[in-house]
């Protein structure tokens, strides 16, 4: 079993009961019964209960007239999604800036926490960027659907009928290999930015390693947008229409 940290123990110790009657209740059992909460669930559960309480105070104070610094932060990032969402997606892109504004925010998080000594960043275990993938690979499925009906289907055809036996099975496997892509990508650079500045806390005084969570704080921020962005032009081809 790996060492748990200390928000990780807290959880086992009052609520391991609880999760190992759930698993069990679906088949489900723990590696370890005793810990069946891994750390990268604990710092999820985490970061979830943080973004709760920063929306339920910023909704608290929302003001027209004087606005604080986190109802400006929100709107800056809102204002920037969805400036971007209408740039790649086009007309009706505010449908899709709610959840586009809410993955960024979660994934950066989840990197930025990682900082903060006892935490470690939950995207630096593959189970969590997948997650991300698979939830945004159906949300933008089901948009197409929902925006094309069985036109959308039609998209992974071809435009006549004698290709779709050859074009259908490579739709199918390029969209899946966007699941791999946003996985990967999140993963290995987060996972790498953790390691390096594992590493230099333990060789260097304290100033060496500032250097890489900086570092580590610019990868955030590069790979949250680029898988925000991502999910914007998968959006953008399932719900446009041919002129």
């Amino acid at each position: 079993m790996h060492e748990q940290l200390w928000i990780t123990a807290l959880l086992n110790k009052y609520l391991a009961g609880a999760v190992n009657a759930i698993l069990g209740a679906v088949h489900v059992h723990a590696r370890h019964p005793q810990a069946p909460i891994p750390n990268y669930v604990a710092m999820q559960l985490l970061v979830f209960t943080l973004l709760v309480l920063a929306c339920i105070l910023v909704r608290s104070r929302l003001s027209v007239e004087s606005p604080g610094a986190l109802q400006h932060t929100m709107e800056a990032i809102d204002g920037f999604v969805g400036k971007q969402g209408e740039e790649i997606i086009g007309h009706g892109s505010e449908r899709y800036t709610a959840y586009l504004t809410c993955l960024g925010i979660y994934i950066l998080t989840c990197c930025l926490i990682g900082l903060i000594p006892g935490f470690e960043a939950p995207t630096a275990i593959p189970s969590v960027p997948l997650g991300c993938a698979l939830v945004t690979w159906f949300y933008y499925h089901y948009q197409g659907i929902r925006e094309k009906r069985f036109g959308y289907i039609k998209n992974f055809m071809g435009p006549m009928p004698a290709v779709a036996p050859l074009l259908l099975p490579i739709e199918i496997f390029s969209h899946l290999a966007r699941v791999m892509s946003l996985t990967i990508r999140l993963f290995a650079n987060m996972f790498a930015g953790d390691m390096v500045t594992l590493v230099f806390f333990s060789l260097f005084p304290i100033a060496v390693p500032v250097v890489f969570m900086l570092l580590h704080v610019g990868v955030s921020f590069i790979q949250t947008y680029i898988f925000v962005l991502l999910a914007t032009v998968y959006i953008s081809e399932a719900v446009s229409h041919e002129h």
